[in-house]
């Protein structure tokens, strides 16, 4: 991996980000520009960087966001195609890393523990654990959690039992290495976007794959490339390019999302129409025609219409049923109906987890995330210093990270300018908040997962919005200095001082 983290001695941040995938990364990156005199580090639990980009290995393993939205705002995405696969979006953020020196900064096989926030001195006291077990402590001013949003120990467990199953099972998350499944009868069960990749990338090489679906989920086609993109790019600089078409990529996606909650007959009928154009005229749609309207689950993108390809091709079978049992050599379903297989992959989904599963506590009291409000997506009431990113549900992840690492350093900036240490959103006991439904999804994962999820105001700034745009003017309109951010000197009771205020002035 080239140069190796930096030596142990260094203990002390202003800023330590936890987790080198995309969002720790941009937020490195943001700081590199935007916070420069911030000392930072990133401790990442894994030997790579790139979180879900270097832990799922599974045949195919893509994007479903075109990388002019999932790309960051501060790097084009030169690639021809926008739907990309995952060792592309590696080189990217490898290429990041590189460019903008931040790759001494990350400490690689550290997992973050616990970590707990004391006042006094105006530092989180982090435990990380090394490779080898050992435990050692750091202290930064801030954490930053780009730790993603689900279990990387563990995926979701619908429960199976493989009873007289004697063939291989597979899930995702952990995919073998060198796994060899030519001339092999490959189930894969689930809908969703692993799912929707896997079948088509393995149906090249195995006898058969069939997509075993107990719910189908609406699927949206489209070019693997980005013909305005690429033309863009040869008549435009690369940086104005990009911009042009990460613009366009966000008001088509904002439009069809809205466009399906105001109109969602019409949305279905329009993605019923691109698969008939795929598959033919008299295509029977029912595994494609969920029982609940479009975008209220993830749209599942289908690039260059591969599944239906392979669908076509008779390499690959869609078929939607109830599991009767696991037997010998297949899939028994409850019609009576069976499906031979070789091999079996569970895509089920993800397990969510708030924190990265870190033991967060403050003065010593752990945190129970589901208590607190969200405070402009990326803070929580009344902790001080922590910030988080939560992607996008209806758009690509990187949208959020970018928004978040963007209004942190103006908060970092704010804070230096006023020489203050601390910064709280401040909700006092009898806010009268109204609640809102965190998540307006009923994907299993987000539904499992409610429970845990922190709390969701009707009203900005006390919530975690699912509009970009919107979130995008807001962060960069809203003071910082809003009257709800409340800043403190270590050590100091009240609000911020006198003194404190006519320094930033």
């Amino acid at each position: 991996m080239g140069e190796r983290p930096m030596s142990d001695r260094a203990t002390d941040f202003d800023v330590l980000i936890v987790g080198a995938g995309i969002s720790g990364i941009g937020m490195a990156a943001h700081m590199k520009e935007k916070s420069p005199n911030r000392s930072f580090a990133i401790v990442e639990r894994r030997e790579n960087l790139g979180g879900t980009w270097d832990l799922f290995r599974y045949p195919g393993i893509r994007s479903d966001s075109d990388m002019h939205t999932l790309g960051f705002d501060f790097e084009p995405w030169k690639h021809e195609k926008s739907i990309a696969d995952g060792p592309a979006i590696l080189e990217y953020l490898d290429r990041i890393v590189d460019e903008r020196d931040i790759r001494r900064h990350i400490r690689f096989n550290h997992k973050v523990v616990s970590a707990d926030w004391r006042g006094a001195d105006a530092r989180w006291h982090v435990t990380v654990e090394g490779e080898n077990g050992e435990r050692k402590h750091l202290t930064a001013n801030w954490l930053y959690l780009g730790s993603g949003y689900y279990d990387y120990d563990e995926p979701y467990d619908p429960g199976f039992d493989f009873g007289e199953f004697e063939g291989q099972v597979i899930h995702p998350q952990f995919w073998p290495k060198d796994l060899d499944y030519s001339g092999k009868n490959v189930v894969v069960i689930g809908s969703g976007a692993t799912a929707v990749t896997i079948v088509p990338s393995m149906a090249d090489k195995a006898a058969k794959v069939t997509m075993l679906q107990r719910t189908p989920t609406w699927m949206f086609s489209r070019p693997a490339k980005d013909a305005l993109a690429n033309f863009l790019r040869k008549v435009l600089p690369e940086k104005t390019a990009y911009k042009i078409t990460r613009w366009k990529n966000i008001k088509l996606q904002d439009f069809g999302f809205k466009r399906a909650r105001t109109k969602p007959e019409k949305m279905g009928e329009g993605l019923h129409k691109r698969i008939r154009k795929s598959m033919g005229a008299d295509y029977d749609l029912k595994h494609f025609t969920p029982p609940y309207k479009p975008w209220e689950q993830r749209l599942c993108l289908v690039p260059d219409d591969d599944l239906f390809e392979a669908l076509k091709s008779g390499k690959a079978d869609v078929v939607t049923g109830h599991i009767k049992a696991f037997e010998k050599g297949g899939v028994r379903l409850t019609d009576d109906s069976f499906l031979p297989a070789d091999i079996i992959v569970t895509a089920t989904g993800l397990k969510l987890a708030v924190a990265g599963k870190i033991k967060v506590s403050v003065e010593g009291e752990q945190v129970d995330f589901a208590q607190r409000f969200y405070y402009k997506g990326c803070m929580f009431s009344n902790i001080p210093n922590l910030a988080v990113v939560f992607g996008y549900l209806n758009a690509s992840w990187t949208l959020r990270a970018d928004v978040n690492s963007d209004y942190i350093c103006r908060v970092l900036n704010l804070m230096e300018g006023m020489g203050v240490d601390i910064a709280v959103p401040n909700l006092p006991e009898d806010h009268g908040l109204e609640e809102d439904d965190i998540f307006d999804f009923s994907s299993g994962y987000i539904q499992r997962g409610k429970s845990i999820m922190p709390k969701n105001a009707v009203a900005f700034p006390w919530r975690l919005n699912q509009e970009y745009i919107s979130d995008r003017k807001l962060m960069r309109e809203q003071p910082v200095d809003d009257g709800i951010l409340t800043f403190y000197r270590k050590g100091a009771n009240a609000r911020r001082t006198d003194e404190a205020l006519e320094a930033a002035e």
